[in-house]
């Protein structure tokens, strides 16, 4: 690894973040600290990270256990960017709770990122890549669980001229679609379905236009709409 080295200033910074971070954190997660901390190279790149970063230390300071399960786990020394949705993001029982699991997931992936990035664990390549894979999987499990919520009453939209069972598509822009999302880009989406026709086998009834606005509607509150947790 790089040595890191902090301006006076910056230091400074860092070392008044790391102290509010024990005043905030539990007394159980002390010990825990203080021992990361015995670790030079974990120690250098903790300020090296929170002078560059004050989302991530105050991130840190706010959610003290984020940064500790990150490292037990060793999931701060991996990148995630894989086809795969994560599991903690398929099984939601309701959409509030759809609402603050994928920030919760959100807040942890950003603080993953942002430290391997600013340390040099990681290249621009996989963090841009990570980003990408961040956004393709909270869309993802969001539209798969507003899909199915909105079905149970209006039933499943169905092709008029195939009859087969019609998607939601969304199409990724910019960035995104070229999977170089950084960690301050925002997403543009485009929405479409490939065929008209009338839902089935619901409570109510409507048509694959109405269902497919309902759902992008849903879909656009899900990630951009900002609660207690944040964004996604």
């Amino acid at each position: 690894m790089k040595n890191l080295q902090l301006p006076p200033a910056l230091k400074l910074s860092a070392d008044t973040q790391l102290e509010r971070f024990h005043e905030q954190a539990c007394e159980e997660g002390r010990p825990w600290l203080d021992q990361q901390l015995d670790d030079e190279v974990f120690a250098q790149q903790l300020r090296w990270v929170w002078a560059g970063s004050e989302f991530v230390a105050l991130l840190c300071i706010q959610f003290p256990e984020l940064l500790r399960d990150l490292v037990d786990s060793g999931e701060l020394l991996t990148s995630r960017s894989d086809n795969a949705v994560p599991a903690e993001l398929l099984a939601f029982e309701s959409e509030a709770l759809l609402h603050s699991g994928l920030r919760q997931f959100r807040r942890r992936q950003m603080l993953r990122i942002i430290w391997r990035d600013l340390t040099g664990l990681a290249d621009t390549m996989e963090t841009t890549a990570d980003m990408s894979w961040l956004a393709d999987v909270t869309i993802k499990a969001a539209m798969d669980f507003l899909y199915a919520m909105l079905a149970e009453r209006w039933g499943t939209p169905m092709g008029a001229v195939s009859g087969q069972r019609q998607e939601l598509v969304v199409l990724g822009m910019g960035k995104l679609g070229a999977g170089e999302l950084n960690v301050s880009s925002d997403i543009d989406l485009i929405f479409t379905y490939p065929e008209s026709g009338d839902t089935e086998d619901g409570r109510s009834q409507c048509t694959n236009q109405e269902f497919f606005i309902r759902l992008g509607q849903k879909l656009i509150q899900a990630l951009d709409n900002k609660t207690v947790d944040g964004f996604v």
